[in-house]
């Protein structure tokens, strides 16, 4: 099945009050187990790219060029789209160059009304050729590539104004961050998430920082309008855990051990069984079916 935008999925996801896993990938391994997820599901998914990621995997055309054929050659059935996380006004643009089906447009540093402005713009260069939008009000706390939020939550008026833009989605702070959790992290705020949707009416709403928020906060987020949660760090957590777990057995030096495939399998798996745990919290086992 070729790439497609998430706009379908999402839209969906929303009138069935589900919600569609967007799962980040670092190299071939990630992109593998989580299609393998996906496929294993039956689920809609969304590849996330950040930009670091991008450079990593040494530029938006290879990412496309590894994910198109491996999507054919593991048989994958179900819909993939392959999301830009984050991204900036000129990342954008270079990675609907490439072949994304999807953009994250991350202008929440910028004041509303250069956020209004350079929005608008990928909105358009996106939807002419077919290509869903994701807009961002109210910083995320964390750290994604070097960009710092302290998890404010975002102004329902702001994101009405956002969302008229003609966006195909919108992720909005609401008390969530990226990475771990603190211990003293106060939860996400629901009575902000209500307004949000108030303001916007059926637009799919994103929740960034999936790793580590309670599954009860989860459903609840559903429930209020969420259609799409990002998850990166408890992929890469799983993914450390099965690889030094293999190592400190003395595994890699069994044999050829050592060997890449087989070094790093048991982490490919475990990344494999936390999408699907994911998947079946967030409601989309089977929905691709």
């Amino acid at each position: 099945m070729p790439l497609v935008s998430a706009k379908e999925m999402l839209v969906k996801a929303k009138e069935g009050h589900y919600a569609v896993g967007q799962f980040n990938i670092n190299n071939l391994e990630w992109t593998k187990a989580i299609l393998l997820a996906a496929e294993k599901a039956k689920s809609p998914v969304i590849l996330g790219v950040s930009e670091g990621a991008g450079k990593y995997m040494t530029g938006y055309k290879t990412v496309v060029g590894m994910v198109t054929p491996m999507i054919e050659s593991l048989g994958i059935t179900v819909p993939v789209a392959i999301h830009l996380d984050h991204g900036s006004f000129e990342g954008a643009k270079a990675a609907i160059e490439a072949g994304f089906t999807s953009i994250t447009f991350d202008g929440s540093h910028y004041g509303i009304e250069e956020n209004i402005a350079k929005t608008k713009e990928i909105v358009e260069i996106c939807h002419a050729k077919g290509i869903s939008v994701e807009a961002e009000v109210g910083s995320i706390g964390g750290e994604e590539d070097g960009v710092v939020g302290a998890g404010e939550c975002a102004d329902p008026k702001e994101c009405k104004m956002v969302a008229d833009l003609g966006i195909d989605f919108l992720a909005a702070g609401i008390g969530n961050i990226h990475g771990k959790y603190p211990a003293n992290w106060a939860g996400l705020n629901f009575d902000v998430l209500a307004a949000i949707q108030e303001e916007t009416g059926t637009l799919p709403l994103v929740l960034h920082g999936g790793t580590g928020i309670p599954e009860e906060m989860i459903k609840k987020a559903i429930n209020l309008g969420v259609s799409k949660i990002n998850v990166n760090t408890e992929c890469q957590l799983e993914f450390a855990e099965a690889t030094r777990k293999y190592i400190e057995a003395g595994k890699d030096l069994e044999g050829k051990g050592f060997d890449p495939r087989k070094l790093l399998k048991p982490g490919t798996d475990a990344i494999t069984d936390i999408v699907i745990k994911k998947m079946e919290i967030f409601g989309s086992v089977g929905k691709a079916e």
